[in-house]
């Protein structure tokens, strides 16, 4: 996908495009209750916008702990390794950030996608706005 790329941010500079996936992914599509997908650490976390072109097409954050999260993609661009480019940017920041090790509260569908990328499973399955998780660690 020749025009697709990405760019890290800050909440503040990618907030209009950064809530508006997420708004669209995680409590329209996903029915998460728009006061826990706001959780008050955007201001301190890395963030990853994806384009195509200039559309914005999916975003993450990765907490200073390397607990990446709040990945999101674009239903019409799902399947295509959007994903993929969100994590691999935010594992690059983790390094720069000499981060041993970075970690992810993954829905349980959503498991064998991260564990492609090389995260393995810590823990159990737990209940996270009622979907079920699974911690996932991936070492850098």
């Amino acid at each position: 996908m020749a025009g697709i790329h990405s760019r890290i941010v800050t909440y503040k500079s990618g907030e209009e495009h950064i809530r508006k996936i997420r708004e669209n992914v995680f409590v329209k599509e996903q029915g998460v209750p728009a006061d826990i997908e706001i959780d008050g650490l955007d201001p301190v976390a890395r963030h990853v916008l994806v384009f195509d072109a200039e559309e914005v097409i999916g975003t993450g954050r990765m907490l200073l702990d390397g607990h990446i999260g709040r990945i999101a993609v674009k239903k019409h661009y799902r399947g295509k390794g959007i994903g993929t480019i969100i994590i691999n940017e935010l594992v690059r920041v983790a390094g720069n950030l000499q981060l041993p090790e970075v970690w992810i509260s993954s829905q349980c569908h959503a498991k064998a996608f991260y564990q492609k990328i090389g995260f393995v499973e810590i823990g159990e399955i737990y209940q996270e706005a009622d979907i079920n998780h699974i911690k996932m660690q991936m070492n850098i």
